[in-house]
């Protein structure tokens, strides 16, 4: 009997125990596997106040080749991280690729605003108020928006489906929430290499017409639309969780130093980025260390916005090392797809906020104006609570299978190791 009640109380309790120590053991079992020296930063040997000194250097600049940890990398961001923007070494190569990423991404404040607003109203207006998970909400509207950047028309259904599942499969895979979908993304690719001649914008020259689809679905249609709505799923939980913030906001809709202020404390509370890592290419001096070439270097953000304080946080990385492309374009389309949200919802959230938020977000969604009830809010807390438990063992089970796998397939030590640039 008591072995009995013990169990029965350990099954009951699981929510409460069971996820931090399957997410521990997990972690522990990808740094064995990974098998990668590595130098954290801010960690034991580098501190925090070294971060942006170390981030910035020169010879910070290898992005793959040379570190046993971009074979997983290039796995989950397949196909075509070989082009992928963030991946490429330094040279004419990139340089090419980043010209374009920059003339696709250079709007007026104003026009930017407008198309956000615009896809937004889109999006929203066939929202169903109720239980919803806030990151699935928001990707079609960044599938909208970027696909209008690229092509300069509007996004057909086909197009944006495509670029969902496809965003929505890349980010599941991150967050070993499930194994790849091979096939899912394939077909974006298909559908963008059938588009190549309508892209209005010129495209790398460097690039097979092959290799141009795996960078135009990198870059804005993995890369962008994925973080930009788990900026806005972070963003929105926070509203959703704080009454007083919501009501200030939804009181004074023309308040952008206080919206600011809010979206500020979300990227830096819960960075998009976990870990960036680097190949040193040259030694790295420092006061009292010397990094040497060759040293993998893993840029920890989460850690740096945990130690250095509120007002010292880098969202969109530092200008000397390739800073995000949309840094411009991020915060005024965010603060427009908040108010086009508020405008019409209420929030309220019960479930859990993580930076990794591999719940995507759950919220409940009040039409503006309109009483909220209180019991879907209670059953979203014990659904969130239980779905933790089955998540944590997925995400075991998936993780360290795909990390066996990428390991096997070494994707990019195979590139460079078949003399490729």
């Amino acid at each position: 009997m008591i072995g009995k009640a013990l169990a029965a109380a350990a099954v009951a309790t699981a929510p409460a125990w069971l996820p931090s120590r399957v997410v521990a053991l997990r972690m522990k079992i990808f740094s064995l596997v990974n098998g990668q020296e590595t130098v954290t930063i801010p960690g034991e040997r580098v501190g925090v106040e070294d971060f942006r000194r170390v981030y910035a250097d020169p010879a910070a600049n290898g992005r793959s080749r040379g570190a046993a940890l971009s074979d997983l990398f290039w796995y989950w961001l397949a196909p075509g991280p070989e082009v992928h923007q963030e991946h490429l070494e330094p040279g004419p190569r990139y340089d090419e690729v980043a010209k374009c990423t920059r003339h696709i991404l250079i709007r007026s404040k104003k026009d930017s605003e407008e198309l956000a607003r615009r896809v937004a109203a889109h999006v929203l207006d066939g929202v169903e108020p109720g239980l919803v998970r806030l990151r699935d909400e928001m990707m079609p509207i960044w599938a909208e928006l970027y696909y209008e950047l690229v092509f300069e028309e509007p996004c057909p259904p086909e197009a944006r489906d495509l670029i969902v599942a496809h965003a929505d499969d890349v980010v599941s895979a991150l967050k070993c929430v499930r194994p790849r979908n091979m096939r899912r993304r394939a077909r974006l690719t298909k559908y963008l290499r059938r588009r190549l001649g309508d892209v209005p914008h010129p495209l790398p020259q460097s690039l097979t017409p092959e290799e141009q689809a795996y960078y135009l679905q990198g870059t804005f249609f993995n890369t962008a639309v994925v973080q930009m709505s788990e900026a806005m799923a972070h963003l929105l939980m926070i509203i959703a969780k704080s009454p007083d913030t919501q009501r200030r906001l939804a009181e004074h809709p023309d308040d952008d130093a206080y919206l600011d202020r809010v979206i500020d404390d979300g990227l830096r509370r819960f960075p998009l980025f976990g870990i960036a890592h680097r190949i040193s290419t040259a030694d790295i001096e420092l006061a009292d260390l010397t990094i040497p070439a060759g040293t993998v270097l893993c840029f920890s953000y989460p850690e740096f916005a945990a130690r250095s304080g509120k007002d010292d946080f880098i969202p969109f990385g530092v200008a000397q090392n390739r800073a995000c492309p949309a840094r411009g374009l991020a915060p005024p389309t965010m603060r427009v797809v908040t108010r086009e949200v508020l405008r019409r919802f209420s929030l309220a959230s019960t479930a859990g906020h993580t930076r990794s938020i591999p719940n995507r977000g759950p919220a409940l969604l009040t039409p503006r104006g309109t009483p909220r009830k209180r019991l879907p809010l209670v059953w979203l807390a014990v659904r969130d609570r239980w779905e933790d438990v089955w998540r944590s063992f997925a995400q075991l089970v998936f993780g360290t299978y795909m990390v066996l796998d990428a390991r096997r397939q070494a994707l990019c030590t195979t590139y460079f190791a078949g003399g490729n640039r």
